[in-house]
């Protein structure tokens, strides 16, 4: 029995011993180091806005022919301007321009100043003065207490009766913009009807942008005013056989659906000169459709042509 006690004392104690000396296991390892933050992506800047006077973003059904006609100029300056090696080669979101290079119209905006570094910006004025009839030795803390009751006086001011009053009144619409004041050359210019027959529809900004007059196919059409043929062609989708006459820096006429052009590019015409036989090209019947345009913008050809 006591070597059985003793081999168990023995075999206890040896057991403790190696657990006691036995490596205990690792935890597993986790990495608690704060990833690095991510850096703030820098915002793409914003795309420089383009000058839109002077220029113009080909936009899909455009030619250059409708392009010059929109901003009354000759295709021909187009091309140059644009450097075009083809005037029917020009693709959607293609960037031309449309006044001449010397005279881009480019305007200088009004930019604000940040105040300099050097000047530094007045302090703001502080009313120490004490209210009437009270007299404060000057104090941080009298100083809060007169602001304080400033601050309130303002706030329990009644509003002036005449803001009250315009804030009932509607405001009126904005006018229409007018078109722009002839020079003195261009009122000087003189005007005859382009052709004989009766005005079937009249001038409506955005619906029609001259008048059109009924007449007999082959009836002559004439210059309404003395300049140089701009363009003959047809070119221009919903304009057929159109003849268009420069008069001035500012003004050109326009005689569209013809059945015949009688005149060329670059021949000057005298005031009521035969330029074409009146016809229905590219449209649903006989008639002339006639424009004038100022700057490139349609306006009412009544402005210019005669009573009659």
């Amino acid at each position: 029995m006591t070597k059985k006690s003793n081999l168990l004392a023995m075999s206890f104690a040896l057991a403790l011993l190696s657990a006691c000396t036995t490596t205990p296991n690792q935890a597993p390892v986790v990495d608690r180091t704060t990833p690095p933050a991510a850096k703030p992506s820098t915002p793409e800047p914003a795309p420089v806005a383009r000058d839109e006077r002077g220029l113009y973003t080909v936009k899909k059904g455009d030619t250059l022919i409708r392009i010059a006609l929109e901003f009354g100029q000759n295709y021909r300056d187009l091309v140059a301007w644009n450097n075009l090696s083809n005037p029917n080669d020009i693709k959607v979101d293609q960037v031309l321009r449309v006044l001449p290079p010397e005279s881009n119209g480019v305007e200088t905006a009004a930019v604000v100043m940040p105040p300099s570094d050097k000047t530094p910006a007045a302090p703001p004025v502080v009313k120490k003065t004490a209210p009437k009839g009270e007299k404060k030795p000057y104090s941080e803390a009298n100083l809060v207490e007169m602001q304080r009751a400033d601050n309130g006086k303002d706030a329990a001011s009644p509003a002036p009766a005449t803001t009250v009053a315009r804030a009932n009144v509607p405001t009126p619409a904005p006018a229409a913009p007018a078109a722009p004041a002839l020079s003195g050359d261009d009122a000087s210019l003189s005007w005859v009807w382009p052709a004989d027959g009766k005005v079937i529809a009249t001038f409506d900004e955005g619906k029609n942008k001259g008048v059109d007059i009924s007449g007999k196919a082959g009836q002559q059409v004439v210059a309404a005013g003395a300049g140089k043929v701009m363009y003959a062609g047809s070119g221009i989708r919903g304009y057929g056989n159109l003849v268009i006459v420069k008069h001035s820096n500012n003004l050109l006429s326009a005689y569209a659906h013809n059945r015949a052009i009688l005149v060329k590019e670059g021949q000057s015409v005298t005031k009521g000169q035969m330029i074409a036989e009146m016809g229905d090209s590219d449209t649903d019947a006989v008639k002339l459709h006639f424009e004038i345009r100022q700057q490139g913008k349609p306006v009412d050809p009544s402005r210019f042509l005669p009573n009659r």
